[in-house]
């Protein structure tokens, strides 16, 4: 896993998606039109938390976990060739073990 030059702040994340499935498990190629977004991923980088109420509320999540995010979450962005997700952490729906 390479060293991010992204820090997200507050309560974002940086995700690097899974690729997207290439073929079934028949072994029917995939179209590029057909492919689903994908839903899960690997933090690259958290940022430090949030601050509500005068409390800061610490990350649940950290680099290297494997999270499952909604199929619309985040904003794309592309660095050195890469996609990447940054989102809130609410975007997430759970960590995979």
């Amino acid at each position: 896993m390479a060293k991010s030059k992204i820090k997200p702040l507050s309560d974002r994340v940086l995700v690097q998606p899974e690729p997207a499935e290439e073929k079934t498990s028949s072994g029917i190629i995939i179209p590029d039109t057909a492919k689903e977004k994908p839903q899960e991923g690997t933090v690259i980088a958290a940022g430090p938390g949030k601050v509500e109420n005068g409390t800061k509320i610490d990350m649940s999540v950290k680099e290297g976990d494997k999270v499952l995010y909604g199929k619309y979450s985040g904003t794309e962005i592309t660095l050195d060739g890469e996609e990447y997700l940054i989102m809130r952490e609410a975007d997430i729906l759970g960590i995979v073990d």
